[in-house]
């Protein structure tokens, strides 16, 4: 069943539209090629303009899990953390989908 890693950023007001161009030039594009992922979204909240997700697609909760531990996401890391230098926090998760209609 597909599963999703979910990337969540926390985005200071100051960093938004330096951050949405990054991630939409480069980081996105990116990411989705190194993970390997079968596709790769990303948004804003509407209550609250400082976070950000993005989701990547995976064909089974083993490749999404896989990707954790993967050398491909140690290394968008370290570009993460070089761009943005402590400013932007973040979390993942997986989920698997269960039920679509």
């Amino acid at each position: 069943m597909t599963a999703y890693l979910i990337v969540r950023a926390v985005v200071p007001q100051e960093d938004r539209a330096d951050f949405d161009s990054w991630y939409e030039r480069e980081h996105l594009p990116d990411a989705k090629r190194a993970f390997g992922a079968k596709s790769a979204f990303r948004g804003w909240t509407f209550e609250d303009d400082s976070l950000h997700y993005a989701m990547y697609e995976f064909a089974s909760l083993e490749i999404a899990r896989s990707t954790l531990d993967s050398e491909a996401l140690k290394a968008m890391v370290a570009e993460f953390d070089r761009t943005w230098l402590g400013r932007v926090t973040r979390s993942r998760e997986i989920i698997e989908i269960a039920q679509r209609l």
